[in-house]
């Protein structure tokens, strides 16, 4: 059975950085392309926006190739170790937009397209944890 659990989430000052981790188990990690996306709280969603989780960045099954969304790039770092079957997601610069919960999830290689950052490219899900940015 497959099993994603996201760590590390917390409250962290407008400006600061975050560092998620998201272990595996249950799979062969090296056989999957893993991404990171998140979810807006209810209450900051815009009414024409589906409640769909945002993709923020996605790593191929050896480490390469990375892809980012506009709203992370360049201030956010996806990597992920292999022999520890665990990936992580650094974000620096932490605005009070990036307040969310965020998760992690698997596609098995040769899968979906999960280099779209489409969160219906993905197959298997963690539960999420939550960061806060404080202004």
């Amino acid at each position: 059975q497959v099993q994603l659990v996201e760590s590390g989430g917390d409250t962290v000052q407008a400006g600061g950085s975050v560092r998620l981790s998201c272990t595996a188990s249950g799979l062969s990690f090296d056989e999957f392309a893993m991404g990171w996306f998140r979810r807006a709280p209810v209450e900051k969603s815009p009414s024409s926006i589906t409640f769909g989780r945002q993709g923020l960045a996605a790593i191929g099954w050896t480490g390469s190739p990375t892809y980012y969304s506009n709203s992370v790039k360049g201030r956010a770092t996806i990597s992920r170790d292999n022999t520890k079957k665990i990936m992580y997601l650094e974000i620096d610069n932490l605005k009070a937009d990036d307040t969310a919960t965020y998760y992690c999830a698997a596609e098995r290689r040769g899968g979906g397209s999960w280099y779209s950052l489409r969160d219906n490219q993905f197959t298997y899900w963690g539960e999420g944890t939550l960061v806060t940015v404080s202004s």
